[in-house]
């Protein structure tokens, strides 16, 4: 059975982006850097023709990653969801009961996470530990600097 991958309608249009510039721009762009490699003659000893060749390497990888995402992709519509309990797509605003620092997160999809933007992978602790909860709702987090306790101040969609 083949797993999906959920994501969010941006996060699906950012992956189609990079797998056509990698396989628009960037594989001509490696494919013309090692034909002026090997026109420079002994491959053993040519530094470019080498680093050429592993970024071929990593372009292709990445491109074989991509097709596979978008194939499994589950593009939820954030614009249908609505409830009071947390689930995929929600913005959380959460409140740290030690420090009383607040804190803005949205839960998408792993391609998608960018702590710094204030989105989180649904496969996180935190977003693990906020499934299925609600606002007023106390959550324990064992994170990798310890464990914290946050309580659930909102919820919003889309």
């Amino acid at each position: 059975m083949i797993e999906k991958v959920p994501m969010t309608q941006s996060g699906f249009v950012k992956l189609n982006e990079e797998l056509r510039w990698r396989q628009q721009e960037e594989r001509p762009r490696i494919i013309e850097a090692i034909s002026e490699a090997r026109a420079h003659g002994d491959l053993s000893e040519n530094a470019e023709y080498h680093a050429a060749k592993e970024a071929q390497s990593h372009n292709e990888g990445r491109v074989g990653e991509l097709e596979d995402l978008i194939a499994r992709a589950e593009v939820i519509d954030l614009s249908k969801m609505s409830g009071t309990t947390v689930k995929f797509g929600a913005r959380v605003k959460l409140i740290d009961e030690d420090t009383e620092e607040e804190k803005n997160y949205q839960i998408v999809g792993d391609q998608e996470a960018d702590v710094k933007a204030g989105r989180i992978s649904i496969s996180s602790p935190i977003a693990r530990a906020l499934i299925g909860k609600e606002v007023g709702d106390s959550i324990e987090v064992n994170a990798p600097g310890g464990s914290k306790a946050y309580e659930i101040i909102g919820l919003a969609w889309g």
